[in-house]
């Protein structure tokens, strides 16, 4: 297990990769955007949105995926207010306790920009069986949902014909994964590695029926090639902390008086619900690195804070599973905390993991001293 030497960002990140020097590609991809003229990538988006612009008044332009977070907030100012265009916003609801912030936000975000939304609520029923028997087996709890997250927009756009279809950012190329090359296009996002493809049979195995496993699958090449799904993010430069600061002045609320993550090193990502920060944290018994390395590094990246404070907070925080988190989830399948535990062990690294004589899963010592002091030649 080695880090990167700029920020703490790990080399067992899925499909993450990394220079001669150690630098990780995210890290490489930041100071890519320094030399971007970001005034002809705007007029690039200008030129994109003349092109599905209805002239019909009272016609959709395009639809906006959006959560109700920071960012979705960031998404629509720019298309609605400075693009002129006329979004559908689509959401996909989970299946968790959400929190007062949560439900305020995804309220806010229709109101402050005076946008229609469609809220696709998954089938419960299936959620509980699929939920927990992709986290006992895969060690992924919320894959049902990331994979809806995905493809629910997609066959909207389809059935809507609204080809212009506006995500985020590219995860990939912004924090490293699969195809981490620069482009616009989100046509390839459904194969990012988020959500997986999977077995559908195991899930019929598993208790669901076919009926149940719509929109699980990818929507077709054939429709995939008329649509135009695009990454705001290489259109405008992507900044969550600049973002976080745009969408509280037009009514978004953060965690500050609602709850303090264990697991997190700030308020405002990812806080729409409870039980669905699982997910995230997954990343800690399978690849050593959790939300706060995440978020850590990018800081790191944006200039906020230097790389011995971001090993500090990982080091204070990856680990801790907040106790809310564990319950929504547990409520939600029906396991009991004893059933979720057990088979939590199961899912933890042994390669990077040791368990300490208080029953607690930590680093091998020789990770957390090559996250402090990295190799600083890869040849």
């Amino acid at each position: 297990m080695r880090f990167c030497t700029k920020c703490i960002m790990p080399d067992t990140r899925p499909h993450i990769t990394f220079n001669k020097k150690g630098v990780c590609i995210a890290c490489q991809n930041n100071e890519k955007k320094k030399n971007v003229n970001w005034d002809s990538r705007f007029e690039e988006l200008k030129a994109l949105c003349d092109k599905y612009r209805r002239t019909t008044p009272g016609k959709y332009d395009c639809i906006i995926a959006v959560s109700g977070g920071k960012d979705s907030h960031y998404q629509v100012h720019i298309m609605k207010e400075m693009m002129n265009m006329n979004p559908l916003l689509i959401t996909v609801e989970d299946f968790f306790t959400m929190t007062e912030a949560g439900k305020h936000n995804i309220k806010n975000i229709s109101e402050a920009f005076g946008c229609n939304m469609i809220s696709f609520k998954p089938n419960r029923r299936a959620a509980k069986v699929i939920s927990r028997y992709m986290f006992e087996k895969y060690g992924r709890p919320l894959w049902y949902v990331d994979r809806l997250l995905y493809t629910v927009p997609l066959y909207y756009a389809s059935a809507l014909n609204l080809p212009l279809l506006v995500y985020g950012e590219n995860v990939s190329y912004e924090y490293g994964g699969i195809n981490d090359e620069e482009t616009y296009s989100a046509r390839e996002q459904v194969f990012n590695g988020v959500a997986p493809d999977v077995n559908l049979n195991e899930l019929v195995e598993a208790g669901v029926t076919e009926d149940e496993l719509a929109y699980l699958e990818s929507p077709s090449r054939e429709i995939l090639d008329k649509l135009e799904p695009i990454y705001l993010s290489y259109f405008v430069e992507w900044n969550g902390i600049k973002n976080y600061e745009f969408a509280k002045k037009r009514g978004f609320k953060d965690l500050t008086h609602e709850w303090d993550r264990t697991n997190h090193i700030e308020s405002f990502n990812q806080i729409d619900s409870t039980g669905y920060l699982l997910n995230a944290w997954m990343k800690y018994p399978k690849y050593g690195h959790a939300y706060a390395t995440d978020y850590a590094a990018r800081w790191v990246r944006y200039g906020l804070l230097t790389r011995e404070e971001a090993v500090h907070l990982a080091e204070n925080r990856d680990h801790n599973l907040d106790p809310k988190i564990v319950e929504d989830f547990c409520d939600f399948t029906g396991m009991s905390i004893q059933e979720f535990y057990k088979a939590l062990d199961k899912l933890y690294s042994q390669d990077l993991f040791e368990e300490n004589g208080f029953g607690q899963w930590r680093l091998k010592p020789q990770y957390i001293e090559a996250r402090r002091k990295p190799e600083k030649d890869w040849e």
